[in-house]
């Protein structure tokens, strides 16, 4: 089933976390991770893409990384924070995001390496300009995201279906 407008995807990895004493799942933003984390949502803002949902992980430094982005965005989407984006699998991730209702156009994904990596790499059968050449040079470090794009049912989306359009990660 193709779709009149494209979907997109951006698939959006958290910010810099720190390693206090406290499980894996409740760990915080670092200082670092609070500054890329505003700067991502910058980059977000720039890229003009009318969000209407946000998945985010339960986890603490995902949960943190979307605060501090969403507020640069014009418009706020609604945002579900899904348990099970936390540890997910790229697979996994794709069921998920197959659950999508008809009318959502464009989502955000924010969650953890390496399932947002994989996912990407699984979903984009194909890639505009210098954009593949980026995140295979770069990997995806924290903060960073892509923006992928289909024509497709989100029932239908699979790997390979997905163009990346787009990839941005914070410098050094």
């Amino acid at each position: 089933m193709s779709v009149a407008e494209p979907r997109r995807i951006v698939v959006f990895r958290h910010a810099k976390a720190d390693w206090p004493q406290v499980t894996d799942h409740e760990r915080p933003l670092a200082d670092r991770g609070r500054m890329d984390a505003a700067v991502a949502g910058r980059k977000l803002a720039d890229g003009g893409i009318p969000f209407d949902l946000a998945l985010c992980s339960t986890a603490i430094r995902t949960r943190e990384t979307w605060k501090l982005a969403v507020h640069e965005l014009p418009h706020r989407p609604k945002t579900v924070y899904e348990e099970r984006l936390y540890e997910a699998s790229p697979g996994e991730l794709i069921a998920v995001l197959n659950e999508l209702a008809d009318d959502v156009q464009n989502v955000v994904l924010i969650g953890h390496n390496p399932g947002v990596q994989g996912l990407t790499e699984v979903l984009s059968g194909s890639a505009d300009g210098d954009a593949r050449e980026h995140l295979d040079r770069r990997g995806f470090p924290a903060a960073a995201f892509a923006t992928l794009s289909f024509d497709r049912s989100w029932k239908s989306l699979e790997p390979g279906t997905a163009t990346l359009l787009d990839y941005w990660a914070p410098t050094d």
